[in-house]
């Protein structure tokens, strides 16, 4: 489980990542120029591959747990993007989105307590 928490964390700095490199992007008249464009965008293409590493822990937690139980913690990320894009890019912590917060968290542990039942 601390593997699929660790996933979530770093989905949600990848999201941050492609936050910050989405407006320096500079897309080209062409597929070719766009694609260097986008290669070349060091924040995008770190967040990208923290996707992919991502990716990768959970393939790994999933080789060992039920998915029932696991994919159920990916909604956690939305709680890490909120809290990050607050504390990191300064976005407004607003009460909608703590309500929305205490409504995944409550969700994720209703549901890790279905594994006890």
């Amino acid at each position: 489980m601390l593997l699929v928490l660790f996933c979530t964390f770093i989905g949600a700095v990848a999201q941050l990542l492609i936050k910050s490199g989405a407006p320096q992007l500079n897309l080209q008249p062409t597929f070719l120029r766009s694609a260097i464009a986008i290669v070349f965008n060091v924040p995008l293409m770190a967040g990208l591959c923290m996707y992919g590493v991502s990716a990768l822990l959970l393939v790994l937690a999933l080789q060992h747990g039920e998915l029932s139980m696991i994919y159920p913690v990916i909604a956690l990320t939305f709680v890490w993007v909120t809290i990050l894009s607050a504390v990191v890019i300064g976005e407004p912590m607003t009460p909608y989105k703590l309500a929305g917060i205490a409504t995944i968290v409550a969700g994720v542990g209703i549901l890790g307590l279905g594994k006890r039942a």
